[in-house]
C-alpha cells in the first residue's frame, strides 16, 4: 500500500502520495476531473513551457526583487525547472485538459512541482509554491504564456520543416518530370494538355503560400501576457517584469519573444491563436487536395487513371489478394479533417472571453498543439512513404492524352468554336480521332491538321 504525505492549501489538507512531487491543489484537481485520465492529460508542450516560465520568471524576479528571490532560492528554482524543461519530471504532472477554463491548476501543479523538487535539491524547506515560484505571476497570465510558447516552438520546430522537406520532395518531383505532357481535368472531365511538372507545381506552390501564411501568423504569438497578473493590470508584479521576463524567456529558448503592449487584450483575447491555427487550416485544406489529386491519379492499377503509381507499403485488403491501397493519401485527408475539426473549437472557445479572461484556455492549447503535431508528423509519413516513390505511367498518359477529346480547344482559331465542339461531339459519338472527325467533316485537309494540332504546344 502506498505511503501518503499530508500537504496543505488554503482550504486545508489533503493526502498526496508520498512518492509525488505535486502538492495539495494539483491533488484536488486530479480528484475533481477524472475526465480523459490518462489519455488527454494536459500536453507536454505545455508543461515544458510552464519549466521555462518559472525559470525566467526567477532570473527577472533575482534581478528586480532581489530581498524576496535570494541566490539559494533562484538557484534551486532554476534547478527544479530545468528538470521539468527536460521532461525528467513529466510524471509528476497528472492533471488534465478537462478543468479550469483558465489553467490555474496546471500552473500550481508547475508551482507546487518545482517548490518540492528545489526543496530537495537544497535539503531543507526553502521554497514556497505560491510565494516563491509564483512570485510576480497570476495563472491567469502564465497559461496564456504557455500557451504562445509552446505554439511558437510548434510551429518552428516542428511544423515548418516537414513542410519544407515535403515541399522539397515535390520540387524534385517535378524538376524529374519536366518533359511529360497529360491531359488536364476540371469538374473531374478531360481538359486541355497540361504537363505534369505544372501539375506538380500547383500542389507546391500551393504549400509554399501555407509556409508564408504560417511565418506570417508567428508575431502576435510572440507577444506575451506575462506580467499582466490576476485582470491586466500587473498587481503584485515589480515594474519592468513583463520587459525582462520577455527577455530572459528569449534568451532561454532562442526565440523572440516581447510583452504584449495591451495585458488586459493579452488575457483574454485568443486571435493570434485563432489567425495562427487559421493558416494550418489553410495547410489542411491543400494537403487534402493534394492527397486526393495523387490518389485519384494513382487510381486503378487497371480500371482508374493509373497515371502515376505510388509505394505498396502494406496490403490492402484482408480478403482480396494483391490489393493494395493509397492509406498515405487516406492519413493525410483524415489527419486534414481532424485539424479542420479542432479549428473549430479553437474559433468556438476563443469567442468566449469574458470581461478580463477567457476561460477555454486548455482546449484551445490541446487543439491548436494537436493540430501541430498531426500535420508535423502526417506530412512526414506522406513525404517518406508516398511522394518520394511515385512513378510516372508515362505511357497510360500519353495514352490519356491522345484520347482526350478536349484537346480539339487546339482546332478554335482555325476552325471557331461551334465547328471545334461537332468535331469533338463526332469523334465522342463514333469512337474516331480527333483528326478522323475533323477530316471527315471537311474543316481541314490532313495535312493541316498536323501542322496544327500539337498538344505538346498547348501546355
Amino acid at each position: 500500500m502506498s505511503e501518503f504525505r499530508t500537504e496543505h492549501d488554503s482550504m486545508g489538507t489533503v493526502e498526496v502520495a508520498a512518492d509525488r512531487l505535486w502538492g495539495a491543489q494539483t491533488e484536488r484537481s486530479r480528484r475533481n476531473f477524472p475526465i480523459g485520465v490518462g489519455k488527454e492529460t494536459m500536453p507536454g508542450e505545455i508543461i515544458h513551457a510552464f519549466g521555462l516560465i518559472k525559470k525566467a520568471a526567477a532570473l527577472a524576479n533575482r534581478e528586480l526583487l532581489p530581498e524576496k528571490m535570494t541566490v539559494e532560492k533562484c538557484e534551486a528554482i532554476c534547478d527544479a525547472a530545468d528538470e521539468v524543461i527536460s521532461g525528467m519530471l513529466s510524471e509528476h504532472f497528472p492533471l488534465v485538459v478537462w478543468q479550469t477554463g483558465s489553467g490555474t491548476q496546471t500552473n500550481m501543479n508547475a508551482n507546487e512541482v518545482i517548490a518540492n523538487r528545489g526543496n530537495q535539491l537544497a535539503g531543507k524547506r526553502l521554497l514556497h509554491p505560491n510565494d516563491d515560484i509564483n512570485l510576480s505571476q497570476s495563472s491567469n497570465d502564465t497559461f496564456p504564456t504557455a500557451l504562445h510558447l509552446a505554439a511558437v516552438t510548434a510551429v518552428e520546430d516542428q511544423l515548418l520543416p516537414s513542410l519544407d522537406a515535403l515541399i522539397v520532395a515535390l520540387q524534385k518531383l517535378e524538376e524529374d518530370n519536366a518533359d511529360v505532357v497529360k491531359t488536364g481535368r476540371t469538374h473531374l472531365q478531360d481538359a486541355v494538355p497540361i504537363r505534369f511538372s505544372q501539375e506538380v507545381s500547383g500542389w507546391r506552390a500551393s504549400l509554399e503560400q501555407d509556409g508564408r501564411m504560417l511565418r506570417a501568423a508567428l508575431p502576435p504569438l510572440r507577444e506575451l501576457a506575462l506580467g499582466g497578473t490576476a485582470v491586466g493590470t500587473g498587481l503584485n508584479a515589480p515594474a519592468g517584469f513583463d520587459r525582462l521576463v520577455a527577455e530572459k524567456l528569449s534568451l532561454l529558448t532562442g526565440k523572440d519573444f516581447v510583452p504584449s503592449p495591451n495585458k488586459y487584450r493579452a488575457l483574454t483575447s485568443l486571435d493570434g491563436l485563432v489567425f495562427a491555427h487559421g493558416a494550418m487550416k489553410a495547410l489542411a485544406a491543400d494537403l487534402m487536395k493534394l492527397a486526393n489529386d495523387v490518389r485519384w491519379l494513382a487510381s486503378g492499377p487497371r480500371c482508374g487513371l493509373g497515371e502515376i503509381t505510388i509505394p505498396a507499403n502494406e496490403p490492402g485488403s484482408s480478403i482480396m489478394p494483391g490489393k493494395v491501397n493509397p492509406t498515405q493519401c487516406e492519413q493525410v485527408t483524415m489527419v486534414a479533417v481532424q485539424v479542420m475539426a479542432n479549428d473549430t473549437a479553437i474559433g468556438l472557445a476563443a469567442s468566449q472571453g469574458n470581461f478580463q479572461l477567457n476561460v477555454f484556455l486548455p482546449v484551445c492549447a490541446d487543439n491548436f498543439l494537436r493540430s501541430a503535431r498531426l500535420l508535423s508528423e502526417s506530412m512526414a509519413a506522406f513525404r517518406a512513404n508516398c511522394v518520394c516513390g511515385i512513378q510516372v505511367n508515362r505511357i497510360r498518359m500519353e495514352e490519356n492524352l491522345r484520347r482526350s477529346l478536349m484537346s480539339v480547344t487546339a482546332l478554335n482559331p482555325y476552325i471557331g468554336y461551334e465547328n471545334a465542339a461537332r468535331v469533338a461531339q463526332l469523334a465522342f459519338r463514333e469512337e474516331i480521332t480527333l483528326r478522323e472527325a475533323c477530316i471527315r467533316l471537311g474543316y481541314m485537309e490532313a495535312e493541316r491538321f498536323d501542322a496544327v494540332f500539337c498538344p505538346e504546344k498547348m501546355t
